[in-house]
């Protein structure tokens, strides 16, 4: 199954992501994400939940070809809705999120690591926005939460990314591991923290959450509405079509 989840250890529930080629997710899988998160966090059984995926990399955004296919606005609208949907039930997840990240997360995966509670990451995980180069804005809120805010411009602006030891550097990244052990070292740190009185951590998480300085909700809606403007002007269609014939059409 494209989204899937499993309970490999008492209190613990890992989300799988599996879209090959990349992981670039069509509109109805940011929402099977959402929906899967969310189931995780209810169950009164799950004490942590390890957000993970299958294959070459973690995320790579939007599914491009999909909005390439539509004459309208359809899966433009879908896609900011349901990546909002996506970035927003990691966020408010009852319990804690761990991120498993290996290769690249890029657009949309930068919203969900990013609103993660901690990241585990692979030698040779790469994090950034290239959503310039795509004809899209949006997620410099979540990046925000993973590097300075001058760095953060500077990566935004060029779309560089930058690796899981850098991040590391910033204290964004809990461990970085080889590839072969992302899995084992992520569910060490799910059981560390689901060894926690369930109730307690749930407590924890609403409280942290509801002292974030900045309200990733209203941030990340703020930034989508350039991406409207973006759209509706022909400016964006442009720019995804270039990139249609540069690339594999997907990011």
């Amino acid at each position: 199954m494209p989204v899937s989840t499993s309970v490999p250890d008492k209190g613990v529930a890992v989300v799988t992501v599996d879209y090959p080629p990349v992981n670039a997710l069509p509109v109805q899988g940011w929402y099977d994400l959402a929906d899967a998160l969310r189931a995780a966090g209810r169950d009164p059984g799950t004490r942590c939940v390890v957000l993970t995926a299958e294959g070459r990399g973690f995320n790579a955004g939007v599914d491009i070809k999909e909005m390439q296919r539509d004459t309208g606005h359809a899966a433009l609208i879908g896609a900011n809705r349901g990546c909002y949907a996506a970035f927003s039930a990691v966020y408010e997840c009852e319990v804690p999120v761990v991120a498993a990240v290996a290769g690249f997360c890029l657009g949309g995966g930068i919203g969900l690591v990013g609103n993660a509670d901690a990241i585990v990451a692979s030698e040779d995980a790469t994090f950034g926005l290239p959503e310039l180069d795509r004809g899209a804005l949006g997620a410099a809120t979540h990046l925000a939460r993973l590097v300075p805010q001058h760095l953060m411009r500077a990566l935004y602006y060029t779309s560089r990314t930058a690796t899981a030891a850098e991040l590391h550097a910033h204290g964004s990244v809990w461990r970085v591991v080889p590839r072969a052990e992302l899995h084992e070292a992520a569910l060490e740190l799910a059981r560390e923290i689901a060894r926690k009185d369930g109730t307690l951590l749930r407590f924890a998480k609403a409280a942290i959450n509801g002292i974030d300085p900045v309200d990733v909700h209203r941030s990340y809606r703020f930034e989508q509405g350039f991406t409207f403007e973006a759209n509706l002007s022909g400016l964006a269609d442009r720019i995804r079509d270039d990139f249609g014939t540069q690339g594999e059409g997907r990011a």
